[in-house]
Protein backbone atom coordinates (compact mmCIF):
# COMPACT_ATOMS: atom_id res chain seq x y z
CA UNK A 1 0.00 0.00 0.00
CA UNK A 2 1.27 2.92 -0.97
CA UNK A 3 1.93 5.72 1.32
CA UNK A 4 -0.84 8.16 -0.29
CA UNK A 5 -3.72 5.30 0.20
CA UNK A 6 -2.44 4.41 3.71
CA UNK A 7 -3.24 7.74 4.72
CA UNK A 8 -6.38 8.16 3.34
CA UNK A 9 -7.38 5.05 4.43
CA UNK A 10 -6.80 6.01 7.71
CA UNK A 11 -8.61 8.97 7.64
CA UNK A 12 -11.60 7.19 6.03
CA UNK A 13 -11.63 5.04 8.96
CA UNK A 14 -11.59 7.55 10.97
CA UNK A 15 -14.72 9.53 9.37
CA UNK A 16 -16.08 6.37 9.29
CA UNK A 17 -15.89 5.88 12.89
CA UNK A 18 -17.76 9.63 13.58
CA UNK A 19 -20.70 8.45 10.71
CA UNK A 20 -21.22 5.23 12.97
CA UNK A 21 -21.42 7.38 15.80
CA UNK A 22 -23.88 10.49 14.41
CA UNK A 23 -26.18 7.87 13.02
CA UNK A 24 -26.75 6.65 16.73
CA UNK A 25 -28.56 10.06 17.51
CA UNK A 26 -28.33 11.96 14.28
CA UNK A 27 -30.83 14.50 15.80
CA UNK A 28 -27.81 15.09 19.10
CA UNK A 29 -24.81 14.03 17.76
CA UNK A 30 -24.79 15.64 14.14
CA UNK A 31 -23.67 19.28 15.59
CA UNK A 32 -20.67 17.62 17.32
CA UNK A 33 -19.86 15.97 14.00
CA UNK A 34 -18.93 19.39 11.90
CA UNK A 35 -15.51 19.98 14.57
CA UNK A 36 -14.24 16.59 13.49
CA UNK A 37 -14.94 17.04 10.05
CA UNK A 38 -13.17 20.14 10.15
CA UNK A 39 -10.06 17.79 11.49
CA UNK A 40 -9.76 15.80 8.60
CA UNK A 41 -10.10 18.69 5.69
CA UNK A 42 -6.59 20.49 6.08
CA UNK A 43 -7.17 21.92 2.61
CA UNK A 44 -10.43 23.67 3.70
CA UNK A 45 -12.21 21.97 0.65
CA UNK A 46 -15.64 21.83 2.92
CA UNK A 47 -15.26 24.61 5.27
CA UNK A 48 -17.28 26.96 3.75
CA UNK A 49 -19.84 24.17 3.83
CA UNK A 50 -19.74 23.04 7.33
CA UNK A 51 -20.30 26.80 8.01
CA UNK A 52 -23.17 27.13 6.36
CA UNK A 53 -24.75 23.32 7.00
CA UNK A 54 -23.67 23.92 11.00
CA UNK A 55 -25.83 27.01 10.76
CA UNK A 56 -28.64 25.84 9.25
CA UNK A 57 -28.43 22.91 11.59
CA UNK A 58 -28.65 24.97 14.87
CA UNK A 59 -32.35 26.25 13.84
CA UNK A 60 -34.48 23.45 14.20
CA UNK A 61 -37.25 25.45 12.46
CA UNK A 62 -34.99 26.06 9.62
CA UNK A 63 -36.42 23.96 6.15
CA UNK A 64 -32.68 22.35 5.51
CA UNK A 65 -32.85 20.98 9.19
CA UNK A 66 -36.06 19.30 8.57
CA UNK A 67 -34.71 17.95 5.02
CA UNK A 68 -31.39 16.79 6.76
CA UNK A 69 -33.79 14.86 9.32
CA UNK A 70 -36.15 13.16 6.91
CA UNK A 71 -33.03 11.57 5.01
CA UNK A 72 -32.74 9.65 8.39
CA UNK A 73 -36.05 8.81 9.00
CA UNK A 74 -36.87 8.29 5.14
CA UNK A 75 -33.59 6.14 3.74
CA UNK A 76 -32.76 2.71 4.64
CA UNK A 77 -29.99 3.06 6.97
CA UNK A 78 -27.47 1.03 5.27
CA UNK A 79 -28.40 3.39 1.45
CA UNK A 80 -27.85 6.31 3.47
CA UNK A 81 -24.21 5.42 6.06
CA UNK A 82 -22.73 4.18 2.47
CA UNK A 83 -23.93 7.06 0.45
CA UNK A 84 -23.34 9.58 2.80
CA UNK A 85 -19.55 7.98 3.32
CA UNK A 86 -19.29 7.28 -0.48
CA UNK A 87 -19.83 11.44 -1.19
CA UNK A 88 -18.65 13.12 2.30
CA UNK A 89 -15.58 11.21 2.58
CA UNK A 90 -14.27 9.69 -0.95
CA UNK A 91 -16.12 12.24 -2.81
CA UNK A 92 -15.73 15.50 -1.12
CA UNK A 93 -13.07 15.30 1.32
CA UNK A 94 -10.18 12.93 -0.01
CA UNK A 95 -11.23 12.68 -3.65
CA UNK A 96 -11.18 16.63 -3.40
CA UNK A 97 -7.40 16.84 -2.06
CA UNK A 98 -6.60 14.30 -4.93
CA UNK A 99 -8.24 16.42 -7.19
CA UNK A 100 -6.37 19.53 -6.55
CA UNK A 101 -3.18 17.80 -6.08
CA UNK A 102 -3.54 16.31 -9.90
CA UNK A 103 -4.74 20.05 -11.32
CA UNK A 104 -1.68 21.43 -9.57
CA UNK A 105 0.71 19.13 -11.20
CA UNK A 106 -1.15 18.35 -14.63
CA UNK A 107 -2.16 22.47 -15.01
CA UNK A 108 -5.70 21.71 -16.28
CA UNK A 109 -9.53 20.74 -15.10
CA UNK A 110 -9.90 17.59 -13.14
CA UNK A 111 -14.09 16.78 -12.70
CA UNK A 112 -15.78 16.14 -9.59
CA UNK A 113 -18.14 13.86 -11.91
CA UNK A 114 -17.95 11.90 -14.78
CA UNK A 115 -21.07 11.66 -16.87
CA UNK A 116 -21.25 8.62 -19.35
CA UNK A 117 -23.53 6.92 -21.56
CA UNK A 118 -23.50 2.94 -21.21
CA UNK A 119 -25.62 3.20 -24.41
CA UNK A 120 -27.70 5.06 -26.86
CA UNK A 121 -30.39 2.68 -27.21
CA UNK A 122 -33.83 3.85 -25.27
CA UNK A 123 -37.36 2.66 -24.88
CA UNK A 124 -38.85 5.59 -25.40
CA UNK A 125 -38.50 8.21 -28.31
CA UNK A 126 -39.04 11.89 -26.44
CA UNK A 127 -40.08 15.14 -28.62
CA UNK A 128 -37.06 17.14 -28.44
CA UNK A 129 -34.10 14.62 -27.36
CA UNK A 130 -31.05 14.36 -29.36
CA UNK A 131 -30.68 10.56 -27.91
CA UNK A 132 -33.02 9.55 -30.28
CA UNK A 133 -31.00 10.65 -33.62
CA UNK A 134 -27.50 8.62 -32.46
CA UNK A 135 -29.59 5.43 -32.72
CA UNK A 136 -30.44 2.11 -30.38
CA UNK A 137 -26.30 0.28 -31.74
CA UNK A 138 -23.53 2.48 -29.64
CA UNK A 139 -22.38 0.81 -26.23
CA UNK A 140 -19.81 1.40 -23.86
CA UNK A 141 -18.47 -2.64 -23.29
CA UNK A 142 -18.71 -3.07 -19.22
CA UNK A 143 -14.59 -3.10 -19.75
CA UNK A 144 -14.42 0.14 -21.16
CA UNK A 145 -16.85 1.55 -18.50
CA UNK A 146 -14.89 0.19 -15.60
CA UNK A 147 -11.88 1.32 -16.58
CA UNK A 148 -13.33 5.04 -16.84
CA UNK A 149 -14.32 4.34 -13.02
CA UNK A 150 -10.69 3.50 -12.51
CA UNK A 151 -8.43 6.20 -14.23
CA UNK A 152 -10.86 8.44 -12.72
CA UNK A 153 -10.58 7.31 -9.41
CA UNK A 154 -6.74 7.50 -9.72
CA UNK A 155 -7.48 11.67 -10.22
CA UNK A 156 -10.06 11.69 -7.38
CA UNK A 157 -13.34 11.27 -8.95
CA UNK A 158 -15.73 8.88 -6.69
CA UNK A 159 -18.97 9.99 -8.31
CA UNK A 160 -20.38 8.88 -11.76
CA UNK A 161 -23.31 9.44 -13.54
CA UNK A 162 -25.09 7.56 -16.17
CA UNK A 163 -27.25 8.97 -19.05
CA UNK A 164 -27.53 7.98 -22.45
CA UNK A 165 -30.23 6.87 -24.36
CA UNK A 166 -31.67 4.95 -21.06
CA UNK A 167 -29.14 4.12 -18.81
CA UNK A 168 -31.26 1.11 -17.32
CA UNK A 169 -31.21 -0.57 -20.75
CA UNK A 170 -28.06 -1.77 -19.36
CA UNK A 171 -29.19 -2.07 -15.39
CA UNK A 172 -27.08 -5.50 -14.93
CA UNK A 173 -24.02 -4.01 -15.92
CA UNK A 174 -24.74 -0.91 -14.25
CA UNK A 175 -25.38 -3.02 -11.15
CA UNK A 176 -22.37 -4.87 -11.53
CA UNK A 177 -20.09 -1.41 -11.74
CA UNK A 178 -21.96 -0.01 -8.50
CA UNK A 179 -20.84 -3.32 -6.83
CA UNK A 180 -17.28 -3.44 -7.82
CA UNK A 181 -16.75 0.17 -7.11
CA UNK A 182 -18.35 -0.29 -3.86
CA UNK A 183 -16.38 3.54 -2.40
CA UNK A 184 -18.30 5.19 -5.12
CA UNK A 185 -21.73 7.28 -5.39
CA UNK A 186 -23.62 6.63 -8.89
CA UNK A 187 -26.31 8.11 -10.00
CA UNK A 188 -28.32 8.07 -13.13
CA UNK A 189 -30.57 10.11 -15.34
CA UNK A 190 -33.42 7.70 -15.95
CA UNK A 191 -36.60 8.19 -17.68
CA UNK A 192 -37.63 5.87 -14.71
CA UNK A 193 -39.85 3.01 -16.77
CA UNK A 194 -37.60 0.25 -16.46
CA UNK A 195 -37.23 0.62 -12.22
CA UNK A 196 -39.53 -2.84 -10.43
CA UNK A 197 -38.94 -4.45 -7.79
CA UNK A 198 -36.25 -6.60 -8.71
CA UNK A 199 -33.97 -3.44 -9.63
CA UNK A 200 -34.87 -1.72 -6.40
CA UNK A 201 -34.23 -4.71 -4.22
CA UNK A 202 -30.59 -4.79 -6.38
CA UNK A 203 -30.36 -1.26 -5.53
CA UNK A 204 -30.91 -1.89 -1.89
CA UNK A 205 -27.97 -4.78 -1.91
CA UNK A 206 -25.49 -2.28 -3.36
CA UNK A 207 -26.33 0.69 -1.79
CA UNK A 208 -24.68 3.23 -3.52
CA UNK A 209 -27.12 3.69 -6.58
CA UNK A 210 -29.79 6.65 -7.12
CA UNK A 211 -31.96 7.55 -9.70
CA UNK A 212 -33.19 10.77 -11.11
CA UNK A 213 -36.32 10.28 -12.52
CA UNK A 214 -36.90 12.55 -15.73
CA UNK A 215 -40.69 13.68 -15.20
CA UNK A 216 -41.97 16.78 -17.99
CA UNK A 217 -45.00 17.98 -15.73
CA UNK A 218 -47.93 16.22 -14.60
CA UNK A 219 -49.36 13.36 -16.59
CA UNK A 220 -50.61 15.57 -20.09
CA UNK A 221 -47.22 17.44 -20.31
CA UNK A 222 -44.78 14.27 -19.15
CA UNK A 223 -47.17 11.83 -22.09
CA UNK A 224 -47.02 14.36 -24.29
CA UNK A 225 -43.32 14.38 -24.93
CA UNK A 226 -42.75 11.31 -23.71
CA UNK A 227 -45.29 8.60 -24.62
CA UNK A 228 -48.96 7.56 -23.16
CA UNK A 229 -48.96 5.92 -20.08
CA UNK A 230 -44.90 7.01 -19.55
CA UNK A 231 -46.49 8.74 -16.36
CA UNK A 232 -48.15 6.45 -14.82
CA UNK A 233 -44.97 3.88 -14.89
CA UNK A 234 -43.00 6.67 -13.88
CA UNK A 235 -45.11 7.31 -10.64
CA UNK A 236 -45.13 3.58 -9.92
CA UNK A 237 -41.43 3.63 -9.93
CA UNK A 238 -41.49 5.82 -7.27
CA UNK A 239 -44.03 4.58 -5.47
CA UNK A 240 -41.57 1.17 -5.39
CA UNK A 241 -38.58 3.23 -3.88
CA UNK A 242 -40.29 5.43 -1.55
CA UNK A 243 -41.62 1.43 0.39
CA UNK A 244 -38.36 0.34 -0.02
CA UNK A 245 -36.96 3.68 2.00
CA UNK A 246 -34.73 4.32 -1.22
CA UNK A 247 -33.58 7.37 -2.36
CA UNK A 248 -34.03 9.04 -6.03
CA UNK A 249 -34.66 12.72 -7.11
CA UNK A 250 -36.56 13.80 -10.41
CA UNK A 251 -34.78 15.43 -13.66
CA UNK A 252 -37.00 17.74 -14.70
CA UNK A 253 -36.71 19.76 -18.67
CA UNK A 254 -38.40 23.36 -18.77
CA UNK A 255 -39.81 24.33 -22.21
CA UNK A 256 -41.86 27.09 -23.29
CA UNK A 257 -44.66 24.55 -22.81
CA UNK A 258 -44.06 23.49 -19.13
CA UNK A 259 -42.54 25.85 -17.44
CA UNK A 260 -44.64 27.23 -15.50
CA UNK A 261 -46.31 23.95 -14.36
CA UNK A 262 -42.64 22.25 -13.48
CA UNK A 263 -41.81 25.74 -11.62
CA UNK A 264 -45.28 25.55 -9.93
CA UNK A 265 -45.33 25.05 -5.73
CA UNK A 266 -48.01 22.15 -6.65
CA UNK A 267 -45.71 20.06 -8.84
CA UNK A 268 -42.69 20.31 -6.40
CA UNK A 269 -45.30 19.20 -3.47
CA UNK A 270 -46.24 16.24 -5.50
CA UNK A 271 -42.70 15.68 -6.20
CA UNK A 272 -41.89 15.79 -2.48
CA UNK A 273 -45.03 13.41 -1.48
CA UNK A 274 -44.26 10.97 -3.96
CA UNK A 275 -41.03 10.91 -2.16
CA UNK A 276 -38.26 12.76 -4.21
CA UNK A 277 -35.00 14.27 -2.45
CA UNK A 278 -33.71 16.28 -4.87
CA UNK A 279 -35.04 17.99 -8.37
CA UNK A 280 -32.63 18.92 -10.78
CA UNK A 281 -33.51 21.12 -13.47
CA UNK A 282 -32.39 21.55 -16.67
CA UNK A 283 -33.30 24.29 -19.36
CA UNK A 284 -34.29 23.11 -22.84
CA UNK A 285 -31.47 22.93 -25.38
CA UNK A 286 -31.79 22.79 -29.61
CA UNK A 287 -29.25 20.19 -30.00
CA UNK A 288 -29.73 17.58 -32.77
CA UNK A 289 -31.09 17.87 -36.09
CA UNK A 290 -34.50 17.34 -34.65
CA UNK A 291 -34.45 19.93 -32.43
CA UNK A 292 -37.42 22.40 -31.96
CA UNK A 293 -36.10 26.10 -31.08
CA UNK A 294 -39.68 27.39 -30.37
CA UNK A 295 -39.13 24.99 -27.21
CA UNK A 296 -36.50 27.25 -26.24
CA UNK A 297 -38.06 29.31 -22.77
CA UNK A 298 -38.84 33.27 -22.80
CA UNK A 299 -36.94 35.33 -20.98
CA UNK A 300 -39.79 35.86 -18.45
CA UNK A 301 -40.10 31.84 -18.05
CA UNK A 302 -35.89 31.63 -17.17
CA UNK A 303 -36.12 34.39 -14.31
CA UNK A 304 -39.25 32.79 -13.20
CA UNK A 305 -37.56 29.44 -12.76
CA UNK A 306 -34.46 31.20 -11.09
CA UNK A 307 -36.67 33.12 -8.72
CA UNK A 308 -38.99 29.79 -7.94
CA UNK A 309 -36.19 28.06 -7.17
CA UNK A 310 -34.49 29.89 -5.24
CA UNK A 311 -38.31 30.38 -2.95
CA UNK A 312 -37.90 26.30 -2.69
CA UNK A 313 -34.64 26.00 -1.20
CA UNK A 314 -36.51 28.68 1.93
CA UNK A 315 -39.56 26.89 2.02
CA UNK A 316 -39.18 23.00 0.98
CA UNK A 317 -37.74 19.94 1.94
CA UNK A 318 -36.23 19.08 -1.56
CA UNK A 319 -33.30 19.87 -2.78
CA UNK A 320 -32.74 21.78 -5.54
CA UNK A 321 -30.89 22.50 -8.27
CA UNK A 322 -30.86 24.62 -11.82
CA UNK A 323 -28.26 23.59 -13.96
CA UNK A 324 -27.80 27.25 -15.32
CA UNK A 325 -29.38 29.70 -13.36
CA UNK A 326 -27.32 28.50 -10.24
CA UNK A 327 -24.24 29.81 -12.30
CA UNK A 328 -23.47 32.32 -9.67
CA UNK A 329 -22.98 29.64 -7.09
CA UNK A 330 -20.55 27.71 -9.15
CA UNK A 331 -18.81 30.57 -10.63
CA UNK A 332 -19.87 29.95 -14.25
CA UNK A 333 -20.21 27.25 -16.62
CA UNK A 334 -19.21 24.10 -14.80
CA UNK A 335 -17.84 21.51 -18.04
CA UNK A 336 -15.06 21.05 -19.74
CA UNK A 337 -13.72 18.98 -17.08
CA UNK A 338 -13.99 22.21 -14.58
CA UNK A 339 -16.64 20.10 -12.07
CA UNK A 340 -17.85 17.40 -14.71
CA UNK A 341 -17.30 15.80 -18.43
CA UNK A 342 -19.12 13.76 -20.94
CA UNK A 343 -18.21 10.60 -22.88
CA UNK A 344 -20.86 9.11 -25.07
CA UNK A 345 -21.40 5.77 -26.23
CA UNK A 346 -19.58 6.44 -28.83
CA UNK A 347 -16.22 6.67 -26.42
CA UNK A 348 -16.50 10.56 -27.67
CA UNK A 349 -15.20 12.87 -24.27
CA UNK A 350 -16.89 15.81 -24.65
CA UNK A 351 -16.71 18.82 -22.26
CA UNK A 352 -20.54 19.02 -21.51
CA UNK A 353 -23.76 16.73 -21.97
CA UNK A 354 -25.14 19.65 -24.42
CA UNK A 355 -22.14 20.37 -26.53
CA UNK A 356 -21.51 17.09 -28.98
CA UNK A 357 -18.11 18.24 -29.94
CA UNK A 358 -14.63 16.51 -29.05
CA UNK A 359 -11.46 16.06 -30.01
CA UNK A 360 -10.69 12.83 -28.28
CA UNK A 361 -12.45 9.38 -27.51
CA UNK A 362 -12.02 6.90 -24.65
CA UNK A 363 -10.56 4.35 -26.55
CA UNK A 364 -7.37 6.23 -28.16
CA UNK A 365 -6.76 8.88 -24.91
CA UNK A 366 -6.94 8.38 -21.53
CA UNK A 367 -9.16 10.70 -19.54
CA UNK A 368 -6.21 12.58 -18.50
CA UNK A 369 -4.72 13.34 -21.39
CA UNK A 370 -8.29 14.34 -22.97
CA UNK A 371 -8.26 16.93 -20.55
CA UNK A 372 -4.95 18.68 -21.71
CA UNK A 373 -6.29 18.09 -25.46
CA UNK A 374 -6.86 21.24 -26.91
CA UNK A 375 -10.63 21.80 -26.72
CA UNK A 376 -10.89 20.77 -22.83
CA UNK A 377 -7.99 23.37 -22.53
CA UNK A 378 -9.75 26.23 -24.04
CA UNK A 379 -12.65 25.36 -21.67
CA UNK A 380 -10.06 26.05 -18.74
CA UNK A 381 -8.56 29.20 -20.37
CA UNK A 382 -11.71 30.94 -21.21
CA UNK A 383 -14.24 30.10 -18.16
CA UNK A 384 -15.80 31.71 -17.04
CA UNK A 385 -17.78 32.84 -20.13
CA UNK A 386 -18.99 35.63 -19.06
CA UNK A 387 -18.67 37.85 -15.74
CA UNK A 388 -22.37 37.81 -15.18
CA UNK A 389 -22.93 33.85 -14.02
CA UNK A 390 -25.85 34.34 -14.58
CA UNK A 391 -25.30 33.77 -18.37
CA UNK A 392 -22.56 31.07 -17.98
CA UNK A 393 -22.92 28.74 -20.54
CA UNK A 394 -21.21 28.79 -24.06
CA UNK A 395 -23.72 27.88 -26.25
CA UNK A 396 -27.25 29.06 -24.58
CA UNK A 397 -26.12 32.29 -23.04
CA UNK A 398 -22.48 33.36 -25.09
CA UNK A 399 -22.61 31.27 -28.79
CA UNK A 400 -19.90 32.86 -30.34
CA UNK A 401 -17.81 31.58 -27.00
CA UNK A 402 -18.65 27.78 -28.51
CA UNK A 403 -17.72 28.47 -32.33
CA UNK A 404 -14.21 30.11 -31.26
CA UNK A 405 -13.45 27.28 -28.82
CA UNK A 406 -14.38 24.16 -31.22
CA UNK A 407 -12.74 26.48 -34.28
CA UNK A 408 -9.44 26.82 -32.42
CA UNK A 409 -9.32 23.14 -31.41
CA UNK A 410 -10.35 21.78 -34.53
CA UNK A 411 -13.00 19.73 -32.41
CA UNK A 412 -15.22 17.89 -34.58
CA UNK A 413 -19.32 17.22 -34.09
CA UNK A 414 -19.45 13.69 -32.30
CA UNK A 415 -23.41 13.61 -33.86
CA UNK A 416 -23.23 10.75 -35.81
CA UNK A 417 -25.92 10.75 -37.63
CA UNK A 418 -25.90 14.08 -39.19
CA UNK A 419 -23.37 16.31 -37.97
CA UNK A 420 -23.57 19.76 -37.12
CA UNK A 421 -21.69 22.97 -38.05
CA UNK A 422 -20.60 24.65 -34.94
CA UNK A 423 -21.92 27.67 -36.26
CA UNK A 424 -25.35 26.29 -37.39
CA UNK A 425 -25.84 24.85 -33.47
CA UNK A 426 -24.70 28.84 -32.12
CA UNK A 427 -27.23 30.56 -34.77
CA UNK A 428 -29.86 28.47 -33.30
CA UNK A 429 -29.27 30.22 -29.49
CA UNK A 430 -28.51 33.56 -30.54
CA UNK A 431 -31.64 35.50 -30.34
CA UNK A 432 -32.29 33.12 -27.18
CA UNK A 433 -28.93 34.61 -25.82
CA UNK A 434 -29.96 38.27 -26.92
CA UNK A 435 -32.80 38.21 -25.24
CA UNK A 436 -31.59 37.05 -21.89
CA UNK A 437 -29.06 38.86 -21.11
CA UNK A 438 -30.62 42.14 -20.34
CA UNK A 439 -32.93 40.26 -17.81
CA UNK A 440 -29.83 38.30 -16.46
CA UNK A 441 -27.65 41.27 -15.88
CA UNK A 442 -30.19 43.09 -14.32
CA UNK A 443 -30.83 40.02 -11.61
CA UNK A 444 -27.20 39.57 -11.36
CA UNK A 445 -26.56 43.36 -10.13
CA UNK A 446 -29.11 42.68 -7.83
CA UNK A 447 -27.95 39.67 -6.34
CA UNK A 448 -24.64 41.55 -5.87
CA UNK A 449 -25.78 44.55 -4.28
CA UNK A 450 -27.15 41.84 -1.53
CA UNK A 451 -24.32 39.78 -1.21
CA UNK A 452 -22.54 43.17 -0.76
CA UNK A 453 -25.42 44.36 1.86
CA UNK A 454 -24.86 41.28 3.59
CA UNK A 455 -21.36 41.35 3.90
CA UNK A 456 -21.69 45.27 5.63
CA UNK A 457 -24.20 43.93 7.88
CA UNK A 458 -22.05 40.94 9.16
Amino acid sequence: MSERTFSESLKSLGLKVVFNYLDSDPENNIPKVFDWIRKFDKNNMVAHQMDLVESVFQDEDNIWHKYMISLYRDIDNDVRKTLFENFLINSTILGGQRRKKAIEENDCNIPWAILMDPTSACNLNCIGCWAADYGKHMNLDYDTLDNIIRQGKELGVYMYIFSGGEPLVRKKDVIKLCEKHNDCVFLAFTNGTLIDEEFADDMLRVRNFVPAISVEGFEEATDSRRGQGTYKAVTKAMEILKNKKLPFGVSCCYTRNNTEVIGSEEFIDDMIKRGAKFAWFFTYMPIGKDAVPDLLVTPEQRKFMYERIREYRRTKPIFTMDFWNDGEYVHGCIAGGRNYLHINANGDIEPCAFIHYSDSNIHEKTILEALKSPLFMQYRENQPFNQNHLRPCPLLDNPDALVRMVEKSGAKSTHLKEPEDVREVSAKCQEAAKKWAPVADELWEKSMKAKEEALVKN
